[in-house]
Formats: C-alpha cells, sequence, structure tokens
C-alpha cells in the first residue's frame, strides 16, 4: 500500500526536515506486520514528495501473524496487502512518529507553520462511500478529489468497488495530516488488525485534540476507531464532551468556577481537603481526576505529602498539569509527582497503595449508572485508608444569581445530589465496603439550603 505527501513549499526539501528522512536516501522500517520503506520520487526546490510504501506479506498474516485472524482462503485472498488500513495507520504513527508530534529541532518555525500539502492514497477503501469520505476531510478544511476504482477494468459490466484512488490538498501543519491520515484510514476501512481496549482511547483524543470535538462526524469516527465497542465508545465520547466544554464558554452556560467566584469557593474546597489530609497523618494520596492539577499543586506545598499521583481521563487536562505544576517543579522536588492518564471506571493496580485518596468535584460528572463501577475501583480495588469526596449540594444552586433556576452548575454535571442524597449514597458504600464516614460542609451554610459544597471522608475499618 501507498502513501504520497508532497508540498511546494520552497525549498520544498525542507520536507526532509520535517518528516525526519532524508531525500537521498531511501530508508527502510522493520515492522511486526511488515517493511515500510520511506523515498523520494521527486525533490526540488520547487517540489518534494515523499512516498511511504507498506509492503505486507499475506501468507504471514493467514497463518496468525501480526495478530490476523484465523481464516481460510479468504485470508490469503484479500485487500490486506495493497488497501489502506489500520496496517498503513500504524506505520503512520511509527515511521513518522517525530513529526506527528511536531517537533523539528532544525525547522520548528516550519513545522508551526501551515504549508501547502497534497496527500495521495491509490487504493483506500470507503465503506460509507464517497459521500462518507467527503464527509471526513472536507469539514477540516480539505479539498477532496476522488475517483471511484472499478471492481476490474476488464470488465466494466462488473460495476464500481468500494475503493477510491484520492487527493487530498490543504493548507495545513504536517502534524495535523499526518493525525488526521492516522485517525481516518481505519475508520474508512472500519475495522483494525489488532485489539481495541482502553489504550485506544487515549490515542483517539491525541491525535484528535482540536478538531475531533467540533467535528460534525465525531460519533461516527469514535465508534468506528474503536471498533463499534459500546462502553469504549460511550466513555470516549464522554472525554471529548468533556474537552468541548473546557475549551468553550457560552453566556447560557457559565462555568462552575465562574459561577461560584464571588465566595472563592474553589480554594475553600482545596484547603478543606488539604486540612483532613493532615489530619489524618497521610503520606502518599492519589488525587483521582485530578484535571489541572490546581490540587496537585497545593498538595506539594506540604512536605508532609511525600508522594502524590495524579490520574485524569483527559489527556489535555494531563498536558496543562504537565506543563504548570510538574515541569516547574525543582530537579529535586519532580520525584514526589507522578501523572498518569487512566479511567475511574475501569479497575487499575497503579492507584492502590495509597493512604489516601482524592475525589474533589468528579463523581458529578460520571452517569448515575457508572457510579458502581467506580465505587468498586476505589473502595473494592485501590482501598485507600482515607477517601475524600467532595460534590455540589444543589439545595445551595438558588444563592447563586448567576445560575438560572432548574441549571446545574457545569453542563457537563450529571446530576448535582441535595445533602440526604449524598449522604444516603456515602452511608451505603461505608456499610458495602467497610468504612466509616463523616460528613462536612464546605463554604458559606446557610441554616436552611446548607453549604455549597459537601464533603465525605471515609476511613477504611480495621
Amino acid at each position: 500500500m501507498l502513501l504520497t505527501i508532497s508540498t511546494t513549499h520552497q525549498p520544498a526539501t525542507d520536507l526532509g526536515y520535517l518528516l525526519f528522512k532524508h531525500p537521498d536516501k531511501c530508508q527502510a522500517f522493520d515492522l511486526a506486520f511488515g517493511t515500510a520503506r520511506v523515498f523520494y520520487p521527486e525533490a526540488s526546490e520547487t517540489r518534494c514528495t515523499a512516498a511511504l510504501v507498506l509492503d505486507i506479506n499475506p501468507v504471514d498474516l493467514a497463518r496468525g501473524k501480526a495478530g490476523a485472524k484465523r481464516q481460510t482462503l479468504a485470508a490469503y485472498v484479500s485487500d490486506r496487502p495493497y488497501a489502506a488500513s489500520s496496517f498503513l495507520s500504524v506505520a503512520i504513527s511509527q515511521v513518522f512518529r517525530t513529526a506527528m508530534t511536531g517537533r523539528c529541532a532544525e525547522k520548528q518555525d516550519l513545522a508551526d507553520t501551515p504549508i501547502p500539502l497534497v496527500a495521495k492514497i491509490p487504493v483506500l477503501p470507503s465503506r460509507g462511500r464517497e459521500g462518507f469520505l467527503r464527509g471526513l476531510f472536507e469539514p477540516l478544511g480539505y479539498e477532496v478529489d476522488v475517483r471511484r476504482l472499478a471492481l476490474d477494468e476488464a470488465f466494466p459490466d462488473w460495476g464500481n468497488s468500494s475503493y477510491f484512488d484520492v487527493e487530498l490538498r490543504h493548507t495545513i501543519k504536517l502534524c495535523d495530516l499526518l493525525s488526521h491520515l492516522h485517525v481516518m484510514i481505519p475508520v474508512l476501512d472500519d475495522d483494525k488488525h489488532y485489539y481495541v481496549n482502553e489504550d485506544e482511547i487515549e490515542k483517539l483524543l491525541r491525535h484528535g485534540e482540536g478538531w475531533l470535538s467540533t467535528h460534525p462526524l465525531k460519533a461516527e469516527i469514535t465508534s468506528r476507531y474503536l471498533k463499534h465497542q459500546r462502553g469504549l465508545t460511550r466513555d470516549a465520547l464522554a472525554q471529548i464532551a468533556i474537552e468541548e466544554i473546557v475549551a468553550e464558554t457560552s453566556e447560557q452556560e457559565i462555568s462552575e468556577d465562574i459561577i461560584e467566584q464571588p465566595i472563592s469557593l474553589n480554594q475553600q474546597r482545596m484547603e478543606a481537603v488539604i486540612a483532613a489530609l493532615k489530619a489524618n497523618g497521610v503520606q502518599k494520596i492519589v488525587d483521582l481526576g485530578c484535571g489541572e492539577g490546581k490540587l496537585l499543586k497545593l498538595l506539594l506545598t506540604e512536605p508532609t505529602f511525600q508522594e502524590i499521583l495524579g490520574m485524569d481521563v483527559t489527556y489535555r487536562s494531563l498536558e496543562y498539569a504537565q506543563e504548570r505544576v510538574l515541569d516547574r517543579l525543582p530537579t529535586h522536588q519532580k520525584g514526589r509527582l507522578q501523572l498518569i492518564q487512566g479511567s475511574l471506571n475501569y479497575r487499575d493496580a497503579r492507584i492502590a497503595g495509597y493512604d489516601a485518596a482524592t475525589v474533589v468535584e468528579v463523581i458529578e460528572h460520571m452517569e448515575l449508572d457508572r457510579l458502581k463501577a467506580f465505587e468498586r475501583v476505589l473502595f473494592e480495588f485501590a482501598k485507600p485508608k482515607i477517601a475524600i469526596v467532595t460534590t455540589p449540594n444543589i439545595e445551595y444552586n438558588v444563592k447563586f444569581e448567576n445560575l438560572l433556576a432548574g441549571k446545574l452548575r457545569h453542563p457537563d454535571h450529571r446530576f448535582e445530589w441535595t445533602r440526604s442524597e449524598f449522604q444516603n449514597w456515602a452511608r451505603v458504600i461505608s456499610d458495602r465496603y467497610k468504612y466509616s464516614v463523616e460528613f462536612g460542609s464546605i463554604g458559606n451554610v446557610d441554616h436552611e439550603v446548607g453549604s455549597p459544597t459537601q464533603m465525605a471522608i471515609f476511613k477504611a475499618i480495621g
């Protein structure tokens, strides 16, 4: 299978710098399923073209190598060696790995600049036909030229196939083009040659950052990229929705921070959590749903907290935490903090063994039917000695003048509980998993509606 990328940006041979592949060399790369080769059929000051050719042995695939399904004759007679598929997508990510990050020490200004690029794939399957193919790329600004391939040119009566000769033109950063191709090729093929699990969600969010959340076909893209696994698709779309909310602010849906700003509730909330942690003498803390790292930053100011782990499901939030917290730490302090990507709905050995777990303004972002999975992850599997959970008190919402009646504090909140609802939930948890529970109020307390934030402190029994 073949992919070519061309540019007329001058000097055009700078494409070699961006791809980290010299125009005067033909390079070969051994992959798990075949050999990838990169060479330049043309390289001049005015036009340069890089070609990625992927050679796959169909016999190896048929015999069960490279993650192929074991089949009979169908495995030997298939389109996998020549039609663009997840094999090509993986080859792009491995052969052009550095280029996809957008880094280029020699030409960083060029890597950050949109340049005219043309990508050609001579055999690209589209299970959704031509309209679906155009619907993937045209909203991203591409000019799309397609020619549908005949089943057999020698027998025109057989009609057309579901394969297309495709040319994509755009003035765009090279890293963005590679990310689009990496995602869209297996989406068009509607299959992947390897097992798909929650790791694929992180890859999709990383390569889809900046465009997937606003794409009109984001649901179809997500479902196909994750091989139509409903649970993974639902989790991925939930994370995409969170990123979309983070990126956009509307007058009708004011963010929770803005609503609560007049009483500095966020600061009071974090100070209450830290006070509870110090009172219980903990040293190792995991902050679940750490977001951009506001609590992590305060935790690091306390020398008694020796080991801190921050976990969040959203890749973009972890990038912010990396830049704003971890990267700014002195060298001798960086060993105290670690950041990981993960979901609170799946058992994760990395969050086990900590003295305390903090879950600050997180549970209200979950669907109610997912709470039981979270409960098991935290209290049955991670088993911290102390767990601190905070969540909004919906009764207090009437006190926020800039919050419309009947609205929740944040557009991504799936629910907000009354004090009795929260306490009933916490008591069931404590009984089921052998914890005691204490309740606290955060913020100004009103004698009728309580405090804006409610807190539960769970302590393991025995």
